[in-house]
């Protein structure tokens, strides 16, 4: 068992030295056309009106592939259950060109949805946290995380149940925040769940089938703050790549300045209101004998309350990490009172790491008060067999002859980061935030972008969409 220490806080831009930059396939490679082969509805859901939603474990994925196959999972909101914990999961796999309900929860409720994993050719792996209080009508209550192994080769057959072994007797509700990565090749899988404002318990199944390391990720403390307290990270982007673990999640605690505090509880009404402003990242080289290393400040609009959100993370062979976030400047409610020159400006960012040095750092799409109003949110990599990065994101707002946007852009990164010219995904509707088939998850990188989320103008409704990367003509 393994006992991590507090780990310490250091700000990014002590850590930026000139590095030659991670091999990706340099952008002169022959380029790739885009061709939607599928876009169709997976399910529809009552929202269960409980805080969370079938896209909240944003930082994992409900969507897997293996070879041909693609299975999703998603949330069935339980009539006679009230909130909090009033869903149950859903699996589906798409066969006959179609998605069919391969299984549902029998037993259990729970409040937010069910990430999934897979060990490619062997077995399915779904993440549940399941509440162990029995009366449907309680607000909150205890939760037993749990992963459930799915026979690939016959789904309907009984599952098995692996129960992680953490280090003591930590006590889950169902806030569970939780992250869930796996090692495809190497068939080892690692979760992580939060524990109130104070840290993660994180627990590591290796291949042999033992939970052999498990311990504590303590959330960075800034003293700079008026009561310095743990900075709780969560939505985080996890991978796990030959026993190494990668964490970058952004933070989610109370409003800590206390005049933007007494200001936003004047508009609207609350006690409490997150901040979101601060992406952090962190990573252990090898989690059965290494501790998770200092906490890294990646991004930050802690000056002008602005906002902060992950959007993926992907580990190159050469062991460079390469993650993508967005940003928002400012938050404009505050700014007459408290920061009246300041612009909004919303951007794409992209940045390579190794070891902990920033090796690369650049904005791919911004927008500026003003100037462009070419909003960028829900990006996410995508990776082709030859290493070949992409990059897909949603953008709204209006193109410069003030033509309203909604469309949904793919690119490529070259070695040096540059962006090639974006191709235009010609959906029937853009799809506003969804997951993909990440190797994060253990799904091999593919000729095939998969997207499993939400669409403009279709409320309620979870949808799917292939995408084949093929050579241009």
């Amino acid at each position: 068992m393994m006992r991590l220490p507090l780990p310490r806080f250091v700000p990014l831009c002590a850590l930026f030295i000139a590095i030659p930059l991670a091999t990706v396939t340099p952008s002169a490679s022959p380029s790739l056309r885009a061709v939607v082969e599928l876009e169709e509805e997976v399910y529809r859901y009552v929202p269960a009106d409980n805080g969370a939603g079938p896209l909240w474990c944003a930082g994992s994925t409900c969507l897997v592939r293996d070879g041909d196959r693609v299975f999703a999972t998603g949330l069935e909101t339980i009539p006679s259950a009230k909130p909090l914990n009033n869903v149950r999961w859903l699996l589906f796999e798409r066969q006959a060109h179609r998605w069919n309900l391969v299984l549902a929860d029998p037993n259990g409720r729970t409040r937010e949805p069910s990430p999934l994993a897979i060990f490619p050719g062997a077995h399915l792996l779904l993440s549940v946290n399941p509440t162990l209080n029995p009366n449907p009508d309680a607000y909150a209550g205890p939760a037993q995380p749990q992963i459930l192994q799915f026979k690939l080769s016959d789904l309907r057959a009984p599952f098995h149940t692996w129960l992680p072994e953490w280090s003591g007797t930590p006590q889950f509700t169902e806030h569970s925040y939780r992250s869930f990565a796996a090692d495809g090749p190497n068939q080892e899988c690692l979760l992580l769940q939060n524990v109130g404002y104070t840290h993660a318990e994180w627990a590591f199944r290796d291949r042999s089938g033992n939970w052999s390391a498990q311990g504590q990720l303590h959330w960075p403390v800034d003293p700079t703050h008026e009561k310095p307290q743990p900075i709780r990270i969560c939505y985080p982007n996890v991978a796990l790549h030959n026993r190494a673990a990668y964490f970058c999640g952004v933070s989610d605690i109370i409003e800590p300045n206390p005049a933007w505090r007494a200001y936003k509880k004047e508009l609207t009404g609350r006690e409490w209101d997150y901040d979101f402003r601060r992406l952090f990242f962190t990573w252990s080289p090898n989690l059965t004998r290494e501790p998770f290393q200092p906490w890294i400040e990646i991004a930050s609009r802690d000056q002008t309350c602005g906002g902060v959100s992950p959007g993926d993370l992907w580990v190159a062979p050469d062991q460079a990490v390469h993650i993508l976030w967005t940003e928002r400047a400012l938050d404009e409610r505050l700014r007459e009172k408290f920061f009246p020159e300041a612009r909004q400006t919303h951007q794409l960012n992209y940045a390579i790491l190794r070891d902990g040095q920033l090796l690369h750092r650049r904005t791919l799409i911004e927008a500026r008060e003003g100037e462009s109003s070419a909003i960028p949110a829900a990006p996410r990599f995508h990776i082709t067999p030859d290493n070949r990065l992409f990059v897909i994101c949603y953008v709204s707002g209006a193109a410069p002859d003030g033509t309203p946007l909604s469309e949904n852009r793919l690119f490529e990164l070259g070695k040096d980061g540059e962006p090639a010219a974006a191709q235009i995904l010609p959906f029937k509707q853009p799809f506003t935030s969804c997951f993909t088939a990440t190797p994060r998850a253990g799904s091999k990188p593919s000729e095939f972008l998969d997207l499993l989320g939400t669409q403009a103008n279709r409320p309620n409704t979870i949808s799917y969409a292939r995408v084949r990367l093929s050579p241009a003509p």
